[in-house]
């Protein structure tokens, strides 16, 4: 995976040249499509309060401030990034708090703390030249290593295979939310949830225990 770390690097490096620190500057389209996306993972932690969450994949933290803008009562918030780049913005952006830290990591099996919740958002679908069963297998291993660090649950989301064939490219992966709603259901808890209502181009996958 250094290719791919060394891709991504220049990928973000270049989106925050362009586009700041904002939504565009991590890679989506609009600041509405992040927030959609937020709108659903965060579903996992709805009815609680007083949680702990890890955000995989959190970039410059920008769903810290959509947990402080909803006003959701959390304990402690972990946000974990490959690039450094991306953390040290995330800590330039973010006045030191207790209930919130910002974390490079290496690798998930070692470098991912315990929490209520998990939840990844945009991380699956930039691939570049790896081939599919490749992909996929390193996205169950992900999705089974934030199993084993939640405690109450886990969320993440994914660009779907139903998306429109001329606007689907191979750089990106597009996942089947059949094939995962039923691997998690068979190994991870009798209460999961697929949501693919929101009018984009991808699901997002919620696993009660």
């Amino acid at each position: 995976m250094k290719k791919i770390e060394k891709e991504l690097k220049r990928y973000y490096d270049e989106k925050l040249k362009n586009f700041g620190t904002g939504a565009k500057g991590v890679g989506w389209k609009s600041p509405e499509a992040q927030r959609i996306r937020f709108e659903q993972i965060i579903k996992i932690a709805n009815g609680t309060s007083d949680f702990s969450i890890n955000d995989l994949g959190c970039g410059v933290g920008d769903f810290l401030d959509f947990l402080i803008e909803k006003q959701y009562r959390f304990t402690l918030y972990n946000g974990y990034d490959e690039l450094e780049s991306m953390i040290t913005l995330a800590e330039q952006k973010h006045p030191p708090c207790p209930k919130a830290n910002f974390h490079t990591i290496k690798a998930v099996s070692k470098d991912l703390k315990e929490a209520d919740y998990t939840v990844a958002s945009g991380i699956f679908s930039l691939k570049y030249g790896i081939p599919n069963y490749e992909w996929l297998s390193y996205i169950l291993e992900t999705i089974h290593q934030m199993h084993l660090n939640s405690i109450k649950g886990f969320a993440f989301n994914m660009l779907t295979k139903y998306s429109d064939a001329e606007y689907m490219t191979d750089d990106l992966y597009y996942g089947d939310p059949l094939f995962l709603f039923d691997h998690c259901k068979k190994n991870y808890s009798r209460n999961v949830a697929l949501l693919h209502d929101y009018n984009e181009y991808d699901f997002t996958i919620l696993v009660k225990k």
